[in-house]
């Protein structure tokens, strides 16, 4: 069945939002919610509800209209107003004490175990310890170099696009990722040292 639904005019929203038409705020919710989530499930901070996080950028996004001018597509301007936030909201939470192998899940330490003495390839039952594993290292890295990676290498973004959203140089996604990568690596070496004795 065909959406009888026409688009959304977003140029007529955002003026009637202006003229503080309310309707036309909660369209522009409905709008941009599919685009706001998918950023914040891909970039959220620990202890922190996804639906908070995104009215929080909502919240944002309509303090701030005014400032918007129309020089990059409102979505993009919106994306990095939600990537700022999760950004802000990782720095926020208090650094984790060192990682540890004893702070890995049993199911974890298999997996890591497993890549580590290359014996046979992670079961597919195991992804999800796998996606654990991951997301636990990544919470070791700074706020901006765990954007990066994730952008980058789990969702697959390419340096444009990031900054694009962030509004970083290309030069410096560059660099962060690089350095970023090298500190992955040093944790993952030292999760194997404290395994080995």
């Amino acid at each position: 069945m065909p959406d009888d639904d026409p688009p959304l005019d977003l140029a007529d929203c955002l003026n009637r939002v202006r003229r503080h038409d309310q309707a036309a705020a909660r369209e522009l919710v409905e709008h941009l919610h599919p685009l706001v989530i998918r950023i914040v499930r891909s970039h959220l901070p620990r202890r922190v509800a996804e639906e908070d996080l995104s009215q929080e950028i909502f919240l944002k996004m309509f303090t701030r209209l005014a400032q918007y001018q129309g020089a990059v597509p409102f979505s993009h301007w919106v994306s990095r107003i939600a990537v700022t936030t999760c950004i802000d909201h990782l720095r926020a939470q208090k650094r984790r004490p060192e990682f540890r192998w004893a702070d890995l899940s049993e199911t974890e330490a298999e997996v890591l175990d497993n890549i580590i003495t290359n014996e046979n390839d992670v079961p597919a039952n195991d992804a999800m310890a796998a996606h654990e594993l991951v997301h636990k290292l990544l919470s070791q890295l700074k706020p901006d170099d765990q954007m990066v990676i994730r952008m980058l290498d789990l969702e697959q973004k390419t340096i444009a696009e990031i900054s694009g959203i962030t509004g970083w140089n290309q030069s410096l996604i560059k660099v962060r990722a690089f350095r970023a990568r090298r500190k992955l690596q040093k944790l993952f070496q030292e999760l194997q040292k404290t395994e080995r004795t």
